[in-house]
């Protein structure tokens, strides 16, 4: 921000996003940290870094349409008695106690020795080995603030806790779960979601969409690419543990290969029927449409689609209850699979179209099908978060 050269020695980061984080400095400090010691602008630096960094972490949300109601910060728990009064809820449970653990399974490090540390019973509540909460210098390890964390969230009533980790702290599953039963006497269950990383694809290839995030791509780079709509749908097609290759070419084409179009289209599609109805003279209002005799609906193709609408509740019921919303983009894309067969046997046999020339009643009662279609679909992407398409240009 300065005009001065700078070198970057290796382990440091040069993101270019950073660039403005740094004019940002500027503007406020001025020269005042140039050619100054770490200890004179190191925690000031910090302080503002992390600050920009949320505020770009906020904004990138926003842009997704995600709305985060609390942001905690770890740090908050250090010095506040937040650590020591969790832990001592724990103590009072008598599964608090010094001891040494057994050195790890396996081939033992040469730098294992045995200590004396201050150690969780997180064997009493499901876990494979007892879990230090405090190092043998009197620090705190990393578990203690996490137990911390959940102690607040059980102490302020909560009665269902979901944390969602990356894939490699699978190995911090059963300590947690142990943590919460124990803090909350069994009656508060945890449900850990492990996520995998997603990879970006292009024209087959991995893809590094810009310089501008160093190592790593930002939210915005890829709503940017491809609209938040997309970016939410693709995201929610694959059940969190499961790794997602995002491919760009895919997600952009209008082909029954990508999700996001084919379920879009049977919407935009219904909205096309109803408005060919209502130039036809037929008002295709709910109203009507649930007034309709639907007894002449009896073909294959037509009860198929009528059967995969009835699933609905269920399947939101289960989505809710396991955790899964890509439940809900699976069923989309099916929902969407047999309304477009319907549509497609209608090019071929006149009694299966949605207008039926000069039979009101029997038009209402075609209608009636993708009618509901588009209802759920409207639904399902609104659980998803994503807007209905009226037409596709």
């Amino acid at each position: 921000a300065h005009g001065k050269e700078v070198e970057f020695a290796d382990g440091t980061y040069p993101g270019d996003y950073l660039i403005a984080v740094g004019e940002a400095l500027k503007e406020k400090v001025g020269d005042a940290y140039l050619g100054q010691g770490e200890e004179v602008w190191l925690s000031d630096v910090r302080d503002f870094a992390t600050a920009k960094m949320m505020e770009l972490i906020r904004e990138d949300l926003a842009l997704l349409g995600v709305k985060m109601d609390v942001f905690f910060s770890e740090k908050s728990l250090y010095g506040t008695g937040r650590i020591e009064a969790a832990l001592a809820d724990l103590e009072a449970k008598g599964l608090i106690y010094e001891g040494v653990l057994e050195p790890p399974k396996g081939k033992t490090p040469e730098d294992w020795e045995p200590r004396e540390q201050t150690l969780f019973k997180s064997t009493e509540h499901g876990d494979d080995v007892d879990r230090p909460v405090k190092k043998s210098d009197g620090a705190w390890t990393y578990f203690a603030p996490d137990i911390a964390y959940h102690y607040d969230k059980v102490t302020r009533g909560f009665d269902q806790l979901i944390d969602v980790f990356g894939a490699d702290h699978g190995g911090y599953v059963k300590r947690m779960k142990a943590a919460v039963s124990a803090l909350s006497g069994g009656r508060v269950p945890l449900d850990i979601k492990l996520t995998q990383l997603v990879k970006l694809f292009k024209n087959g290839e991995p893809f590094k969409m810009s310089k501008r995030a160093g190592t790593f791509i930002t939210l915005r780079d890829v709503v940017d690419e491809v609209g938040a709509d997309v970016t939410r749908f693709v995201m929610l097609t694959r059940k969190n543990d499961a790794p997602l290759d995002f491919d760009f070419d895919k997600v952009m084409e209008q082909s029954r290969e990508n999700p996001v179009f084919y379920v879009q289209y049977a919407h935009a599609r219904v909205a096309s029927v109803l408005r060919k109805a209502a130039e036809a003279g037929i008002e295709p209002s709910d109203a009507a449409l649930q007034g309709a005799d639907l007894s002449g609906l009896t073909h294959e193709a037509e009860l198929t689609l009528a059967k995969k609408l009835a699933e609905w509740p269920r399947l939101v019921e289960i989505a809710a209850r396991t955790h899964e919303p890509h439940r809900i983009a699976f069923y989309l894309n099916e929902l969407a699979s047999d309304f477009h067969a319907l549509w497609n046997r209608g090019n071929e046999e006149t009694q299966l179209r949605f207008l039926q020339e000069g039979d009101a009643a029997a038009t209402l009662a075609k209608i009636a099908l993708p009618r509901a279609t588009a209802v759920v679909i409207s639904a399902g992407l609104g659980i998803l978060g994503v807007t209905p398409a009226q037409e596709m240009r």
